[in-house]
């Protein structure tokens, strides 16, 4: 059987297919790691660029999710005590506007609550699990990810950068 030069149109669309994969990762991990804005409920904007010098944790949550619920409280107690910390609660994978808004009443969280969605996920290079948590540095920097509920004590030593929470947030 001899050989064609020519592409059958399956591994044309396969080739298409993977390229357009590749370059939504390029894109996806572009935003993870750069300026990006959200807003939250109440219609005001977040960016990474506005919120330079102070520690920001953005968290991606779900009404359905214990652990979620579980860390909440934490994360409301440490933005209320850290003025160099800004957290950004981002709902996804909910129903309704007012699901979301109920839950953020029932666990009276006074951090902003965006809500989000697959897209929203997307930005930040998509999530595994939930919760999933995005740290910056006071410079804008991304320090890392991490999956799984976080405690108030957690993020304050990632944030006073003590050796234990070196492995917490992963690049």
């Amino acid at each position: 059987m001899k050989a064609s030069n020519q592409y059958s149109p399956s591994l044309a669309i396969i080739r298409i297919l993977f390229t357009a994969f590749l370059l939504s990762q390029s894109l996806a991990h572009a935003a993870w790691a750069g300026d990006w804005s959200l807003k939250d409920k109440d219609g005001i904007h977040y960016t990474l660029s506005d919120l330079h010098g102070k520690w920001v944790l953005v968290n991606f949550w779900a009404t359905w999710c214990p652990p979620c619920l579980q860390e909440m409280p934490d994360l409301d107690a440490i933005q209320k005590q850290h003025k160099d910390l800004q957290v950004l609660g981002v709902a996804v994978m909910y129903q309704s506007r007012k699901e979301v808004l109920d839950m953020v009443a029932k666990l009276s969280i006074s951090y902003p609550i965006v809500l989000g969605n697959e897209d929203t996920a997307g930005d930040f290079g998509g999530l595994d699990g939930m919760p999933t948590s995005f740290l910056y540095s006071p410079s804008g920097k991304l320090v890392g990810h991490h999956q799984g509920p976080l405690t108030k004590t957690e993020i304050e030593q990632a944030i006073e950068q003590k050796p234990e929470a070196a492995t917490l947030f992963i690049q």
